[in-house]
């Protein structure tokens, strides 16, 4: 059967902006006050592209020493990121996350896919613990691999015994949901949880 028709079997959600928020300025606006200091320093220092290494599996002890050998007068900014990084998930999309609940006390077969380093996963389950009631979560830093690869959609149906025609993947960003239609999986563009239960309903899904 044609993926866009197979009825949903998985349910596969990201964790960044779907279920938590996630804002590296929220700490930095008291660390750096002066915002034309502060988005230099995004741009130039701790960037998207620094920060989506870690996300890769590289340790935040390298990533730390990789800047602060170019800029070792902000060595206290670049370690701040890390130490400051449970401000940056300040709250959870509750809408979203009733959503997700709601699937798992169906009995629903809900799984995470997300774009995290390793050890800040980890503590974000402990201050969300919902994020420890699917059935299992692919983390890019585990397995050193970034969506939209087509590698980390591959590893996630082989890891859970997917079927990735049935699988339905839920994520903010376009080139994810691009990346898992392009794996053979059905794909939605998260934008809020409104728009959400309307997407999941065109599935023949309620949340």
């Amino acid at each position: 059967m044609d993926a866009a028709h197979a009825p949903i079997r998985h349910i596969v959600f990201d964790i960044g902006a779907v279920l938590i928020h996630y804002d590296p300025q929220i700490p930095f606006r008291r660390l750096i006050p002066d915002a034309t200091e502060r988005a230099s320093f995004f741009a130039d220092v701790c960037t998207h592209d620094w920060n989506i290494e870690q996300d890769r599996g590289r340790t935040w002890e390298d990533a730390e020493a990789l800047l602060i050998a170019d800029h070792p007068e902000k060595a206290h900014l670049i370690c701040g990121f890390r130490q400051n990084w449970h401000e940056m998930v300040s709250h959870p999309y509750q809408d979203t996350v009733d959503i997700m609940l709601g699937f798992i006390d169906e009995g629903r077969d809900v799984t995470m896919l997300t774009n995290f380093a390793s050890d800040t996963f980890r503590q974000a389950q402990t201050m969300y613990p919902f994020l420890t009631r699917p059935r299992g979560v692919t983390v890019s830093g585990d397995v050193r691999m970034l969506k939209p690869e087509f590698g980390i959609y591959e590893r996630h149906v082989t890891d859970f015994g997917l079927d990735p025609a049935g699988c339905l993947f839920i994520d903010d960003s376009l080139k994810n949901v691009q990346g898992a239609i392009n794996a053979g999986w059905q794909a939605v563009q998260y934008t809020g949880g409104a728009q959400l239960r309307e997407d999941l309903t065109r599935f023949g899904l309620t949340g």
